[in-house]
């Protein structure tokens, strides 16, 4: 429909309005969403094309605010993967070459001269360089960033409904469940759940008594890998199947709320821990590990989806009212983001408890870090849980808009499309929950597939090519983004091997 209105408006001279689209085929600013998969997904407010309303400083929290999400938990446990130093480095390096890629996306339609571009995104833009393999493949990984946020958020949302419940169970029953797991024995309790499971996160955790009856029934009937995940397909499977999903879109604040909630919980748990660091360049210790570890590509692999707003960096900074100030706000969002996601790495890694626990302990979900009987974790899993109850069918309508739209031409061809669509992403997100629960893994393998292509390829590859149609390409400036495509690529491959 926008190229269509683009083409009929270039039929005619500029003064002459017969053929402009009228009001009632435009789409409704309600009806244009922005997302990063696994930060923010809402409503676009007051989207006025070529007309940019929000200051400075709104266009650099609204891009904050969206690229800001569930990746955070994630954060330590890359870290710990990294090791402390080598953690640092490479969340400020990831920071910067991801700002640059995105800088390319922001100025990729003023490399084309030859054709109004004022209305395209960025999909336009791989469509006029690649046709329809650009066009076809921006979608296949767009698809795989929104579906594979959509497992994350399933298995996190398993998470804490059961540490939800566990915790009420637990309140009422008077229970301790830090003795059924090494943990510290302080007034500031933080366990390691993986510690009697080789490595891998318990599904179970509940304390098991043989003589309470009471207990083995809940243990039976609320298991994360077994029963909670089934529990959230009533839930969440018929939001999923609504036209429309823009009353959710009215709890987006939640997320902001969400991230700042975080950010107190784990400055508050820091203060009362204190730091515990070693730092051995390439020893592992018995509780603390080195400082550069040859599983750092794991952590490229989260840091690429943390930092993936490529996909609608264009429509949010169309609403700027100083245009001549995009690459200054953008450089700063990604200044916070990065500082963001330094200060809660440095301080979860910093202020676990080592001793008595190892560094090793710090979980791909570092809530998990904490028993569910720790009243600020509970708050935090409430906030975060409702917040992902009202963003999935959000991703859900942006995955329906995105696949049933290009293949059948209507978001909505009838119930049962919706419905078979909406099984196989709900399928998907219980079978990860109960066979394969762990968000790290998740998130790196989706984060590298997709920054293939968003983040590293295109940008890359289309300002290589606008620079060889305007003999202006220099050896330098290919080699480099050469270089850049070919991280892309390492990125994505190393994480098999990891």
């Amino acid at each position: 429909m926008n190229k269509r209105i683009h083409y009929y408006s270039r039929l005619t001279a500029p003064a002459d309005k017969a053929l402009i689209a009228p009001d009632h085929v435009v789409p409704a600013p309600e009806e244009c969403y922005v997302y990063s998969p696994l930060g923010s997904a809402y409503k676009l407010q007051s989207y006025t094309e070529g007309y940019g309303k929000n200051t400075s400083l709104v266009t650099i929290f609204m891009i904050w605010n969206t690229m800001m999400g569930t990746s955070i938990l994630s954060i330590p446990w890359g870290m710990k993967q990294a090791g402390f130093t080598t953690g640092m480095c490479v969340i400020m390096l990831m920071g910067i070459l991801t700002l640059y890629c995105c800088y390319r996306v922001v100025k990729s339609r003023a490399m084309i001269s030859s054709v109004d571009t004022t209305t395209w995104e960025y999909p336009d833009v791989c469509r006029y360089y690649f046709g329809s393999f650009g066009q076809w493949s921006s979608l296949l990984f767009s698809l795989v960033s929104l579906i594979g946020a959509m497992i994350v958020y399933w298995v996190l949302m398993s998470n804490f409904l059961f540490n939800t419940g566990k915790f009420i169970f637990n309140f009422i029953h008077h229970i301790n469940d830090t003795d059924a797991v090494l943990s510290t024995n302080d007034s500031n309790p933080v366990i390691c759940p993986s510690a009697g499971s080789g490595g891998h996160p318990d599904n179970g955790s509940m304390i098991f008594y043989a003589n309470d009856t009471g207990l083995q029934q809940f243990e039976k009937w609320w298991n994360k890998s077994k029963t909670v995940p089934f529990y959230l397909i009533g839930l969440l499977l018929p939001l999923l199947n609504f036209k429309s999903p823009s009353f959710f879109s009215k709890f987006n604040i939640l997320g902001t709320v969400s991230v700042l909630y975080l950010i107190f919980l784990v400055t508050l748990k820091a203060i009362r821990l204190g730091f515990h660091l070693e730092f051995h360049w390439f020893m592992q210790t018995e509780y603390f590990v080195p400082e550069i570890r040859f599983q750092f590509p794991q952590l490229t692999g989260v840091l690429t989806l943390a930092f993936f707003i490529h996909n609608c960096i264009i429509t949010l900074l169309k609403n700027n009212k100083n245009q001549e100030n995009n690459v200054r706000d953008l450089s700063i969002a990604y200044m916070l983001v990065t500082l963001t996601y330094l200060y809660i790495g440095v301080l979860v890694f910093a202020s676990f408890p080592s001793p008595p626990l190892t560094k090793d302990c710090i979980e791909q979900n570092f809530l998990d870090n904490f028993p569910s009987s720790d009243i600020l974790s509970f708050i935090a899993r409430i906030f975060l849980l409702f917040q992902m109850m009202t963003v999935y069918p959000l991703l859900g309508y942006l995955a329906r808009v995105q696949l049933l739209g290009h293949v059948f031409g209507d978001i909505y061809p009838s119930i049962f499309h919706v419905l078979i669509l909406n099984l196989i992403i709900v399928g998907a997100g219980v079978i990860m929950a109960c066979f394969y629960p762990n968000i790290g893994g998740i998130i790196r393998y989706s984060g590298a597939a997709c920054g293939l292509a968003f983040v590293f390829i295109y940008p890359s590859l289309i300002y290589i090519i606008s620079l060889h149609q305007e003999d202006r390409l220099t050896w330098p400036k290919l080699i480099f983004h050469v270089f850049i495509i070919i991280l892309g690529l390492a990125n994505l491959i190393v994480q098999f091997f990891m």
